[in-house]
């Protein structure tokens, strides 16, 4: 079944159902009036734009995508938007890049809603745009999607959570609490709706209780990925709907930066820590992890998309097309060709054979 990305002029909203498995074939975007298929100069100016500095993640990213640019002999420009005012600052930062010629923009959206402007005068230039990690909206003129596939993060996030309940001692019910990412960020309704298809039947039969009764993603949402939101909301839960004696068992966290905010929460309130759960592997929370306090997180190995977004760029500059394994996301105007990487579960009991080929990581669990 298809993953379907429907996007609203104030908030992408996304419905995603089960996920078909990779095609393994090769296609391109809408070639007209671009570079694709046509190749361009092995010198030539690559734009990466990227959000912010808020992850571990988009820090490396941006190194990465420097110096392997570099090592394939493109000029590269590497640009990150500001902390205030950042959607603004990304479109000019695009609109740059399209002037200054780049050949292939790849763009990790602020907001994916809003770049319509920006990768319209892209393409009418010439130039491929790619989509890394977060599916821009609501245009045709996107060539292709790279990213890990989020979906599937989701379901191993709400997997890890019932996992962690169980590890706890079987109990008739457990209270949960549910949070999600930022709303103009499409991947975290994505993130959500793969955890909800795992937890919502345990939802629906009593086996989980969000005590809260805040199970909407328009409740759940945490502004901007701020650690700060997601501890100020889990404290007004904490205080409202768990009086003493009252357990909170588990909570669903979509980032490893929000789920320790989340844990801060509860051991200021003086209560055990929950099974938390988390994404991206930061230093910090493997190692809680390996202490035994988050319970898990998601290895979705930067490195390894940054390679597979640089392959796709030169491909597109050697005359071809950009490999794709997937056709089920719909942007809300187009299926964008789309190459998925797979994510990892990370559990106490499985860090060092998942991290065994990152040396950072990996040290960590020693």
């Amino acid at each position: 079944m298809k993953k379907i990305i429907i996007a609203s002029t104030a908030l992408a909203a996304v419905a995603a159902l089960a996920l078909s498995g990779c095609s393994g074939e090769t296609r391109g975007g809408d070639d007209s009036g671009s570079a694709a298929g046509e190749g361009f100069a092995a010198d030539s100016l690559i734009g990466v734009a990227l959000p912010d500095k808020t992850s571990e993640n988009w820090v490396l990213a941006g190194d990465l995508f420097k110096n392997g640019l570099d090592d394939a002999g493109f000029e590269s420009d590497v640009q990150y938007a500001g902390a205030s005012n950042a959607v603004k600052d990304q479109q000019d930062q695009i609109s740059s890049m399209v002037t200054n010629g780049a050949k292939v923009i790849i763009i990790g959206a602020k907001d994916g809603a809003q770049l319509g402007t920006q990768v319209q005068q892209a393409k009418e230039s010439g130039a491929v745009v790619i989509a890394y990690d977060r599916l821009i909206l609501n245009t045709e003129d996107v060539d292709y999607y790279v990213a890990f596939d989020n979906f599937k993060v989701g379901q191993l996030q709400g997997q890890a959570l019932l996992d962690g309940l169980a590890a706890k001692g079987e109990k008739d019910s457990y209270n949960i609490e549910l949070f999600s990412g930022s709303s103009d960020d499409s991947n975290a309704a994505v993130f959500f709706d793969g955890a909800m298809d795992v937890l919502q039947p345990k939802i629906d039969d009593g086996t989980l209780v969000v005590v809260s009764g805040q199970t909407d993603i328009k409740q759940t949402a945490t502004a901007g990925w701020k650690p700060e939101n997601a501890q100020s909301r889990m404290d007004t839960i904490l205080q409202g709907s768990y009086p003493a004696g009252t357990e909170l068992d588990g909570v669903l966290s979509p980032n490893d930066t929000l789920a320790r905010a989340i844990i801060t929460s509860v051991e200021a309130a003086g209560r055990d820590v929950p099974v938390v759960t988390g994404q991206d592997s930061e230093v910090e929370s493997v190692k809680s992890i390996v202490a035994g306090v988050q319970y898990s997180t998601i290895y979705k190995d930067t490195r390894a998309l940054v390679a597979q977004a640089i392959e796709m760029a030169k491909e597109l500059q050697s005359g071809g097309e950009a490999t794709t394994n997937d056709d089920t996301y719909d942007n809300g105007s187009k299926i964008v060709p789309a190459f998925l990487l797979a994510p990892v579960i990370v559990t106490k009991e499985n860090a060092a054979e998942v991290y065994k080929n990152d040396p950072t990581l990996l040290e960590l669990t020693k």
